[in-house]
């Protein structure tokens, strides 16, 4: 017998399809042997047929309602829309390039190694995530007024369990052992369980000594002048587990920098670690950076210089997290002038004039006090023949802090000027910022013209 649809999934509803069935059977049977209808069995004919009437309209209404609401959640407004997922938005969040991203995706962008907004592109000075307090509010009254649930963004987020612990403390025991198997061992699966989920990243910020105990195993090895290929592999995973931990959250990168070890281990790992090693590293510091307290405890342990060394060697699986890196540390202030004593200027600039990350290496050296500096023609190479608009204004504000510290610069500028009018096309065509600060330069081009003519 074929089967009635509306009934299929609900018991009740199907005890009672088959109660209205059996009754009318016998009502027409009865009819049968009456040899026609009686009015009594005419009337227990309508109840009946006035149930199943009743069930079919009210299928008929819980589809209608049901389509009313997917098309309403299809044509929510784009602004509650996340523009990685084009879905709508559980937990909203603003990106340091003022965009708004639903927290689970923007997330997975960062997480992949992207250092940029994915609806700007801007280099991104920091990745620190603002929870978007009146959007998500927005979102919520929308939400009520279609009858949609609001679901809770963390309700995926496992608890703790007592098992969770005690795995924890037995890795933590065999991390901070005395047998080099075991400590290789275990900090191989510490490192997975913290890649994998948020339990085991909690745990290190619940426990004061866990950061001491999962680096241990490298304080023995810190005064060796190489490491073996076992060595190598604990110390691999020793600083991406520290990585994994950082991502957490606030507290645990606060936990993490304080540590007296980490910071002079990562710069080891900087130094003398893999490849893969080496930019583990530079992505921790970069996380650990996003904290504004971190910046300058990281910035006065010294680990700018072989942040700028990795980058000058250049290694294409590294050299994205080093420039992360360095420009997130150079957001503080007084760590500014460390990288240019660091020699951090001579190595940006070769590697722009080599074409190489042209964007993000501008980025921070628009960012840096410029004093002494040279390479003003790449600069205006830059200015004059690259399409990216960005990479323009970085240039042009570069210049603008040479043109203003040193004067001996004014005659390179005022050559290119007469050859190309670059800067008046940049005035006239850049960016808002890019205009203001070509302008500039042309004002004090001007006014040092007419002295030059005046005496």
């Amino acid at each position: 017998m074929a089967k009635t649809g509306f009934f299929d999934s609900d018991p009740t509803a199907i005890a009672k399809a088959k109660e209205l069935k059996r009754e009318m059977k016998k009502l027409l049977s009865n009819a049968e042997e009456e040899d026609g209808l009686s009015v009594r069995t005419i009337d227990q004919l309508q109840e009946a047929l006035s149930a199943f009437r009743q069930a079919t309209m009210r299928k008929k209404m819980a589809k209608s309602s049901s389509l009313e609401m997917l098309e309403t959640a299809v044509s929510c407004p784009d602004e509650f829309r996340c523009p990685l997922s084009n879905e709508l938005m559980r937990d909203p969040v603003v990106l340091a390039s003022g965009q708004t991203y639903d927290k689970l995706f923007i997330q997975r962008w960062l997480s992949s190694g992207n250092r940029t907004c994915p609806k700007t592109q801007q280099v991104l000075p920091h990745t620190a995530l603002t929870p978007n307090v009146l959007i998500r509010d927005m979102i919520s009254k929308w939400c009520k007024t279609v009858g949609l649930e609001t679901k809770n963004p963390y309700e995926s987020e496992k608890a703790v369990t007592r098992s969770d612990r005690e795995v924890f403390d037995s890795l933590l025991c065999k991390v901070s052992s005395s047998n080099l198997q075991d400590q290789r061992s275990a900090a191989k699966e510490l490192r997975l369980l913290t890649k994998k989920g948020t339990e085991f990243r909690s745990l290190f910020g619940e426990c004061s000594q866990g950061i001491t105990r999962l680096v241990s195993p490298l304080l023995s090895h810190e005064s060796s002048s190489s490491l073996n290929e076992d060595e190598h592999h604990l110390q691999e995973d020793v600083v991406t587990t520290l990585l994994n931990i950082s991502i957490h959250d606030d507290s645990n990168k606060k936990l993490v920098c304080e540590n007296p070890n980490v910071i002079p281990l990562l710069i080891d790992a900087l130094r003398r670690g893999t490849v893969a090693t080496r930019s583990n590293a530079a992505a921790a510091v970069f996380t650990l950076s996003a904290l504004d307290s971190n910046k300058l405890l990281i910035g006065k342990s010294g680990i700018l210089k072989p942040l700028i060394d990795l980058l000058e060697e250049g290694n294409p699986l590294a050299i994205k997290d080093v420039a992360a890196a360095i420009f997130t540390l150079c957001i503080a202030h007084e760590n500014r002038s460390r990288a240019v004593k660091d020699g951090a200027v001579r190595v940006l600039g070769k590697k722009i004039s080599d074409g190489l990350y042209v964007d993000e290496l501008l980025a921070i050296l628009a960012m840096l006090e410029l004093g002494e500096l040279g390479g003003v023609s790449w600069l205006l190479k830059i200015t004059r023949e690259s399409e990216c608009k960005r990479n323009k204004e970085n240039a042009i504000v570069i210049l603008h802090t040479i043109c203003f510290s040193d004067r001996t610069k004014w005659k390179e500028i005022r050559e290119e000027e007469s050859s190309h009018g670059t800067i008046t096309r940049l005035a006239r065509e850049g960016t808002s910022r890019a205009q203001r600060k070509a302008n500039g330069i042309l004002d004090r081009l001007r006014k040092a013209m007419n002295l030059t003519h005046t005496a």
